[in-house]
């Protein structure tokens, strides 16, 4: 299996190797994923190692590392909104939540290329997950728009916001909001939750289409049009600018245990 790493800001995956295609997911800077099948016309089919999700990437976004190099954790993780690093001797700014993977003493060897960094580190392992700790996370991405398979600070979809939110926290979940419904452990009642559980909504067919993280009882902050923090019961969420209910509760799970 070929070995690989995103080496740009960020990556767009593709639901077929085609620019015109859907966007199902992204890469960010210094994920690493393994490459399944490459064309003749520049595409890769990847399989990304954070939470195995697969799609198309063009690979001049890639570059080939060696395996004592390959992340199959949490890397510590960059802690600012966009950051300024050196690859290859070049500037480059990358957002917030981008890997740092292989990187000793400021500096990563990833075969011929070269990263510099030499600003603040996120070290996801020994992060808190007190309530107070989570919502200061949480509100530093209030405002990102929506977008279709985003899951960085230029734009998030419902579970890509989700996915970053619990990164930061050292606990890897998976990628699409029905595949989230199956981690954790249920929580029975509104009542009964944390700071932190993800409640999961569902459509008319009772298909999980949407998540977002609870900031207690009554209030849920998610990605619905942009992130946003709205009312939440026992139906769902009511939307705070004009109190109309914009989605159906069908499940709370714990993932986060307390520390």
């Amino acid at each position: 299996m070929i070995r690989a790493i995103c080496c740009v800001p960020v990556s767009p995956l593709r639901a077929e190797p085609s620019h015109r295609t859907e966007m199902v997911s992204q890469l960010i800077f210094g994920e690493c994923c393994e490459i399944l099948e490459q064309t003749k016309d520049q595409w890769c089919r990847i399989r990304a190692t954070f939470d195995g999700y697969e799609g198309w990437c063009t690979d001049s976004h890639l570059t080939e590392i060696d395996e004592n190099e390959f992340e199959t954790g949490i890397a510590p993780l960059i802690p600012d909104w966009v950051t300024a690093l050196e690859y290859n001797g070049h500037p480059m700014m990358v957002p917030m939540g981008s890997h740092l993977t292989a990187m000793k003493n400021g500096r990563a060897l990833w075969r011929k290329n070269t990263v510099h960094y030499k600003g603040k580190i996120w070290e996801p392992d020994s992060s808190t997950h007190d309530a107070k700790a989570i919502r200061q996370l949480t509100y530093k991405f209030l405002n990102i728009p929506y977008l279709w398979g985003g899951k960085s600070v230029f734009g998030f979809d419902c579970s890509g916001f989700v996915q970053t939110v619990y990164k930061f926290l050292g606990v890897p979940v998976l990628r699409d909001a029905h595949q989230q419904a199956t981690q954790g452990e249920g929580v029975g009642f509104l009542e009964e939750t944390r700071t932190g559980d993800l409640a999961f909504f569902d459509n008319e067919a009772g298909n999980i289409t949407h998540v977002g993280i609870l900031l207690n009882a009554y209030e849920i902050i998610h990605a619905s049009g942009k992130v946003r923090i709205d009312k939440i019961d026992n139906m769902g969420i009511v939307r705070s600018e004009d109190h109309q209910r914009t989605h159906h509760l069908r499940t709370i799970r714990r993932l986060l245990l307390e520390k």
